[in-house]
């Protein structure tokens, strides 16, 4: 998953209103935010293989600290918990952030081939493989995306030009970024991966800024 990963993000906005936009980007992408810089640390190892699945060429050999259900469940209750002390939030919001967290688990099982892991030792792990049906991934992932950028809008207006160029420029960012996923050359190196994934705080930070120019409806 790439934009699906997102859409749960604007989507969650229904639940917790007055959390930023870039605060529910950030729990959305909080593994893929943290796996990189455990790769690049030599503490987890993504390679990559060409053809290992029809749509993605990384084999992510091993990284449990960043993405299995326990570590995800560790991370959502930290993050959850951080937010929680800073800002005045209700229960809903934090236990939303942290659902959030954990939805990358759900979404990552559903695409990848079995490598996702369930805990940081036990060798088992998990994945539907939808990235090698490009057919039924594609449609899936375009229709979460649509589902969640529908659901933002529905339950937030602009309070100026910046709230609406700035929300639609970020979400055709987004579409061109995935389409250069699906269809722009292999990546060089797992270190390229890495250093490359470090874009996603740009995104977020485009979530913090368009949600400053947003307000929740009333409902």
């Amino acid at each position: 998953m790439f934009i699906g990963h997102f859409a749960v993000g604007f989507g969650a906005k229904k639940y917790a209103p007055q959390v930023s936009l870039g605060i529910l980007l950030l729990a959305s992408q909080l593994a893929d935010l943290i796996w990189p810089n455990l790769v690049l640390l030599g503490i987890e190892r993504v390679e990559v293989e060409p053809g290992i699945t029809a749509m993605v060429p990384l084999n992510l050999s091993y990284y449990p600290y960043s993405h299995s259900l326990l570590a995800l469940a560790l991370w959502a209750a930290i993050f959850a918990g951080i937010y929680s002390l800073l800002r005045r939030v209700n229960m809903k919001a934090v236990i939303t952030i942290a659902l959030v967290v954990l939805s990358h688990w759900v979404l990552d099982v559903m695409t990848h081939r079995a490598d996702m892991p369930l805990t940081v030792t036990d060798p088992a792990v998990f994945g539907l493989g939808l990235w090698n049906y490009p057919a039924i991934a594609i449609p899936l992932e375009l229709a979460l995306f649509a589902w969640g950028i529908w659901s933002y809008t529905h339950y937030t207006r602009a309070l100026n030009l910046k709230g609406s160029i700035g929300f639609w420029s970020l979400v055709a960012f987004l579409l061109t970024a995935y389409a250069f996923n699906l269809l722009g050359p292999t990546p060089p190196s797992s270190t390229a991966v890495a250093w490359s994934a470090q874009s996603l705080w740009l995104i977020v930070l485009w979530g913090f800024w368009v949600d400053r120019h947003r307000i929740s409806k009333k409902r």
